[in-house]
C-alpha cells in the first residue's frame, strides 16, 4: 500500500513538472535549432556550447531574442544561466527536457510565446481573448477608447474591419 502511494506521488510530480504542448514554443524552438546547428566535437563541450549561443544570439530578434536575453547570451544580459543549457546539451538531452530544468531556474523562459496570426476573414471574434483583441487593433495602429469590455473591442474590430480588411478580387 505505501509502495503505491509513493508509485502515485511520483507519477502526479513527473506529470506536473511535464511541459504542457504549448508550453517554453520559444524555448524548444530555439534550443533545438542551435542544438541542431553544432558540430558533433562542439556539442561535447560546454564551454565552447556557451561560446556557439552567444554568437548564434547575435542574430536573432523579438522573443528569441528575449530568450537569448534572459539566459545570459547577450551583452546586455543581466545575469547568466548559460551552465543550465550548456552541461545538458553536452548530455544531448531533448530540447524540452532543457526547457524543463530552464523553467525551474527562471519561470519567464517559458511565458515568451510567439505571436498567433489571426485570419480575420474566417476567425470568430468572440471566442479570441481580450489580450488578442487588443493586438488586432495594435497591429492596425488604433486605440479603443472607452473600451471596457470584450464586446466593445469586438464591436471596434468589426467597425475598422472594412478599412484594413480589402476583399482580394
Amino acid at each position: 500500500m505505501r509502495f503505491a502511494a509513493v508509485c502515485l506521488s511520483m507519477a502526479l510530480v513527473a506529470t506536473v513538472s511535464a511541459l504542457k504542448p504549448d508550453e517554453c514554443e520559444v524555448c524548444i524552438k530555439v534550443v533545438q535549432r542551435f542544438t541542431d546547428s553544432l558540430s558533433e566535437a562542439t556539442k561535447k563541450n560546454p564551454k565552447a556550447i556557451e561560446n556557439k549561443f552567444r554568437d548564434y544570439c547575435k542574430d536573432l530578434r523579438g522573443k528569441e531574442n528575449r530568450f537569448c536575453y534572459y539566459l545570459g547570451g547577450l551583452e546586455e544580459s543581466a545575469t547568466g544561466i548559460l551552465g543550465e543549457l550548456s552541461k545538458p546539451i553536452s548530455y544531448s538531452l531533448p530540447a524540452d527536457k532543457i526547457c524543463e530544468k530552464l523553467k525551474k531556474k527562471d519561470a519567464q523562459i517559458c511565458d515568451l510565446r510567439y505571436d498567433k496570426t489571426i485570419d480575420l476573414k474566417t476567425v470568430d471574434l468572440k471566442k479570441l481573448k481580450v489580450r488578442d483583441l487588443k493586438k488586432i487593433l495594435n497591429d492596425w495602429d488604433e486605440d479603443c477608447e472607452g473600451c471596457l469590455e470584450k464586446t466593445d473591442f469586438i464591436k471596434r474590430i468589426e467597425e475598422l474591419k472594412p478599412k484594413y480588411m480589402r476583399e482580394e478580387l
